[in-house]
């Protein structure tokens, strides 16, 4: 499969090198879930600015595009020798809190979604080359997947962009998916 050089500006997204498909399938799955989950739930947006509607979908679209990227060789192994970006990158990840408060839904929810998505993944952090780190990733990743729904009256759409979110920052970016970590 056909790699491409990553910019250096791009490789907090993409790594150093990834092929083609991989970044064709991520910006697609980024893309047609947002479109999707704009045209399915179009009072996502009703009476808001358009800077904050654009602001919104574009974060949206960083969930859904980061939780696949996230997956790759290229990505997991960029990450799995730089501790420091790995514990930024952990702690930049606001988009759930930034969407509620832009789209002004579910803002204590997703609060505490973060927060439980933050220190888990953090937690998986530090269990970095130990054969438990898969297991406590799958064992929070599931906890989160079990409780999130059975949050009563969150909104549908927030629903799908924090499971996502569960998913994009505590298990397909905490875990070092290929043993690349030094």
């Amino acid at each position: 499969m056909r790699q491409l050089r990553i910019p250096s500006f791009l490789h907090d997204v993409f790594g150093e090198k990834q092929s083609v498909a991989s970044i064709l399938t991520i910006l697609l799955f980024g893309g047609l879930l947002t479109a999707t989950l704009y045209y399915r739930f179009p009072e996502l947006t009703d009476h808001l600015p358009a800077w904050r509607s654009t602001l919104a979908l574009l974060l949206i679209f960083d969930v859904f595009a980061g939780c696949i990227a996230n997956f790759t060789a290229s990505t997991s192994n960029f990450y799995a020798v730089r501790k420091t970006n790995r514990i930024v990158f952990i702690a930049i990840h606001v988009h759930i809190v930034l969407i509620s408060l832009l789209l002004n839904t579910d803002i204590w929810y997703s609060l505490g979604i973060w927060a439980y998505t933050i220190i888990g993944a953090f937690i998986v952090n530090a269990l970095i080359g130990k054969t438990s780190q898969l297991f406590a990733a799958g064992l929070l990743l599931s906890v989160g997947l079990g409780c999130i729904p059975m949050l009563p009256g969150i909104t549908p759409y927030m629903l799908i962009i924090c499971i996502l979110f569960l998913m994009k920052v505590l298990f397909s970016f905490a875990v070092d998916h290929y043993g690349k970590h030094q």
